[in-house]
This record gives C-alpha cells, structure tokens and sequence, in this order.
C-alpha cells in the first residue's frame, strides 16, 4: 500500500478596497476627517483626490500618502482618533459591508481554508474592518509608533503595495514554516496594482476588476468576479 499524498493547506487571500468592499476605506477615512473638521475641505480633498487618482493608475508614493493620510489622527491623538474610528466604522463601513462579501469568506472557511486579508490601507484604518469581517489574519501598511505607543506618520517594514505585497506574505508564510509550494493559496482583487501577488498565487481571481484588470485577466484566463455591481 501506499500513502495518499496530504493535500497542502489552502489559504484564502483578499485584497480589501473594492474587494471585500465596494469602497475605499482609506480614501473614505479621509473624506470623514473632514466632515469632522479636522481637515480643510478644499485642500485636504484636492490632495486626496490626487493621491487616490495616482492609486488607480500605479503610481502612488506611498510613503508620501501615508504622511498625508495620518496627518490628522497623528495631531489629535490616539483617544480623539480612536473614537473618531469608531464613529467611521458605524457610519460608512458598517453600512458598506455587503452580505455576498461575508458568503464568500464563509465559503473559504467552511472549506477549511485560511484566510488573509493583505491591503495596501495602514493598519490604524483597517484593524477594526478586519475584526467585522471576522478575519483574523490582516497585513496591512504597518505604521510606525512612537515611544508612547502612537502613529508617527511614517511606514514600518515593507508597505503591502505591489510587489510589496508578495514578500509581505512571503514574510507571512515563512513565520509559519511555509515556502509558496507548500500551500495552496487563492487571491481575489480588483486592481492593477495586485498584479504581482495575482501572478504569484495557484488561483487568481479578478474581483469586481477595474477595466484594465478585467482585460489582463480576460487574456490570460483568470477567473473573474464581479462580486458588486461594476465601478462606474
């Protein structure tokens, strides 16, 4: 007799904005501080505009966007943004989490599958839409803290952007004792910029895809779902 080979372990991963949800929530948490006063109307939101429009087209400074982003929680402070957060979660994201997005992440686990969400939004911002979806496993732009425990604006360790993204799992993997071939991983995204980690995983899956995505993966035979109804 022999051995029947062990199937590897599967992990399911989800890009976040536009995947999971049917909205940016970094770019939204920057609409919000502004309705809350923390930012000026105009400025704030020509800039974030910008930094979003450079997003979609793959030519974000991330480094540059994150300064920006946490400008406003980093000179309020963690108990001010804190509850600011709270009330962004109830107001915008709460209300946004779709009842297909939560089938398909039940589907993975009811599989036996592990999952991970990996987003190039920073840490402060997606940790508690991590926690309402129910997914443990979340790699986002890690912000550095100062000695007191809070943002300083700037990136800790490699941001999970692009190519970032796939040695931020390779991190992942290896911290578990597991190289790429020894599991067998899903990835669903809606964007260009996730081409890298698409290209890397067993089973890439073109989420809600913008145009150009919709296209590459119409050529190359990828799986496409449109989970929402199609960005305008």
């Amino acid at each position: 007799m022999t051995d029947t080979p062990q199937r590897r372990p599967r992990l399911a991963l989800f890009d976040l904005d536009h995947t999971l949800l049917p909205l940016d929530s970094d770019y939204e948490w920057g609409e919000f501080t502004i309705r809350q006063g923390w930012c000026d109307r105009t400025e704030f939101g020509r800039r974030n505009d910008a930094f979003f429009a450079d997003y979609q087209a793959g030519t974000l400074n991330v480094h540059d966007y994150v300064r920006f982003a946490t400008e406003a929680a980093r000179l309020r402070g963690a108990e001010a943004s804190q509850a600011a957060h709270a009330q962004f979660m109830q107001e915008v994201i709460l209300p946004a989490i779709r009842p297909q997005a939560l089938e398909l992440l039940q589907s993975h686990r009811d599989a036996g599958e592990e999952i991970v969400i990996i987003t190039a939004t920073n840490d402060f911002v997606t940790t508690p839409i991590a926690r309402a979806l129910g997914v443990e496993n979340l790699l986002a732009v890690e912000l550095e803290r100062d000695a007191g425990g809070w943002i300083t604006g700037a990136i800790r360790g490699v941001p999970s952007m692009r190519e970032g993204k796939v040695l931020r799992m390779q991190q992942w993997l290896q911290a578990r004792g597991w190289d790429w071939g020894d599991v067998e991983t899903t990835f669903y995204s809606d964007s260009l910029n996730d081409v890298p980690l698409l290209e890397k995983v067993d089973h890439p899956v073109a989420t809600n895809p913008d145009p150009r995505l919709r296209a590459l993966a119409q050529q190359r035979g990828w799986r496409i779902l449109d989970l929402f109804p199609s960005k305008t």
